[in-house]
């Protein structure tokens, strides 16, 4: 079980601050029962970025340093010159009150942002940070198709570690369970985060998946059922919750003390595809991701806002799906309507149409 920070409890009296106290008490406790491995997150918002590190670093006193391996994310979408690595490094260096981490991940790594750091010499820079000791190992994290991961892993021997969105619903994609056992197999330690899709798949379920749920004969919640089914896969060396009060904390570190690989049983297993395919059928737009759209010549990303409109829809949930948009910067207002995505499309989507639909539900105040 790794600690992920991007849900601790807000101040009282300033929802977009962090309760230091809170957040302290809560990450030392996770620490004294066993967590070792904090992921902050990829930095979106260099300013939140900024308040999240200084609070983990704040927790990290007394000692608590030193039981912990600790992540830094470099993003992917911000560096454009060979310098920007070293100065989003030692932002976070500074922030976290240390001269090292243990892991420095290359962030929102895809079939784009990839060659974009090659070019900037990425590799060369990183033989550079682990030579000098600021960084004890270098990883990525990921969000594609599994031949860009394939790219990715053969251009470089000395990964340690591979970060993966994965949950029940992301079997087949991005870049899926084939994917992760590629990574394993080429040696890394494969982390997982959003095993429960920022919490969308906790939240109450659609009438025809909340149907499958009843019929269940074993009864768990369904965070266990999605963190069960997550932990069951032998290649992930460690599954990230974001986690935001000690009851939380408690409630998984007892799962994960019971978790197994290899554990669920074939009606389990037959259980959870049953409600993936529920899922599915909620999706309005088919959309299969191959990218053959794009690249857009106004730079707007069709397939992941597609993505996460879809996302909207079947689990209910718009808010996640407004935040998610914004944190990722897109700009669907941007779109002048040139058609060449339609053009390029080989589902003959109605892409224009769609990309309306989800601007007005995306970009909504209320």
């Amino acid at each position: 079980m790794g600690f992920g920070v991007r849900r601790l409890p807000p101040a009282d009296d300033n929802t977009a601050d962090i309760n230091e106290a809170k957040s302290v008490k809560i990450i030392r406790y996770a620490i004294d029962h066993g967590v070792n491995y904090l992921e902050l997150g990829y930095p979106y918002d260099m300013s939140r970025q900024k308040r999240l590190t200084q609070v983990v670093s704040r927790a990290l006193e007394d000692g608590y340093r030193q039981k912990v391996r600790l992540t830094a994310t470099l993003p992917s979408s911000l560096i454009n010159s060979p310098t920007d690595f070293e100065c989003f490094l030692n932002k976070q260096l500074e922030w976290l009150g240390t001269d090292s981490v243990d892991f420095c991940l290359l962030g929102g790594l895809n079939r784009d942002s990839w060659p974009k750091l090659k070019e900037l010499d990425a590799l060369g820079w990183v033989e550079k940070a682990l030579s000098s000791g600021r960084i004890s190992h270098i990883g990525f994290s990921f969000h594609d198709y599994y031949q860009a991961l394939r790219d990715i892993l053969n251009d470089y021997d000395n990964w340690a570690l591979g970060q993966f969105q994965y949950s029940y619903m992301d079997i087949d994609h991005h870049p899926g369970v084939s994917g992760l056992k590629y990574a394993a197999d080429k040696g890394l330690a494969v982390v997982v985060t959003e095993p429960l899709k920022g919490g969308r798949l906790t939240k109450e379920p659609p009438e025809p998946v909340a149907g499958i749920w009843a019929n269940a004969s074993q009864k768990r919640t369904l965070a266990e059922w999605g963190l069960r089914w997550a932990w069951n896969h032998a290649e992930i060396s460690t599954v990230v919750s974001d986690m935001g009060t000690i009851e939380h904390v408690m409630e998984n570190e007892a799962l994960a003390g019971s978790a197994e690989a290899d554990s669920l049983t074939v009606r389990e297993e037959v259980l959870i595809s049953q409600v993936r395919e529920a899922y599915r059928r909620l999706k309005p737009i088919p959309c299969t991701a191959c990218r053959g759209c794009m690249p857009c010549p106004q730079g707007i990303d069709v397939p992941r806002i597609f993505e996460i409109y879809n996302d909207a829809v079947m689990y209910g949930d718009v808010e996640t799906a407004r935040s998610i948009y914004r944190d990722e910067k897109h700009a669907i207002d941007d779109c002048n309507n040139c058609r060449v995505c339609i053009d390029t499309c080989g589902r003959k989507i109605d892409i224009l149409d769609w990309l309306e639909k989800a601007r007005q539900l995306l970009t909504a105040s209320d």
